[in-house]
């Protein structure tokens, strides 16, 4: 009887380890989020530390050198945790993507914001 039981917890034990497979509305190919996601020129990727799905989309002037948001396609940005101080003056780039999760600090009218790390 004890062996049983052993059998048994060890059984679901290792069911409970299996990895799981994505399927209906979470899988990123089969749902609406995807077609709209591509209509926007945009790709679904896992994203920060839970790995969900969501649509990134490349901005076309990635990389420009910038002093604020208004001269990107996103944000206009440090990358990294920088360490400026906010309201130090400094200039940054336009992000490459629309991907919110890392560390980054948002420059506006030549001023450094908040660094802001999203995981």
């Amino acid at each position: 009887m004890i062996r049983t039981a052993f059998f048994a917890a060890a059984a679901l034990l290792a069911a409970a380890c299996a990895p799981q497979t994505t399927t209906g509305a979470d899988a990123p190919m089969q749902s609406a989020d995807a077609s709209a996601c591509a209509a926007r020129g945009g790709t679904m990727q896992q994203v920060g530390r839970m790995q969900s799905w969501q649509c990134v989309v490349a901005y076309a002037d990635a990389g420009k050198q910038c002093t604020d948001g208004d001269q990107c396609q996103g944000d206009c940005v440090v990358e990294g945790n920088s360490g400026l101080q906010s309201g130090a003056s400094t200039a940054g780039v336009c992000q490459a993507d629309s991907n919110r999760f890392g560390c980054r600090t948002t420059v506006d009218d030549g001023k450094a914001g908040a660094t802001l790390c999203i995981d």
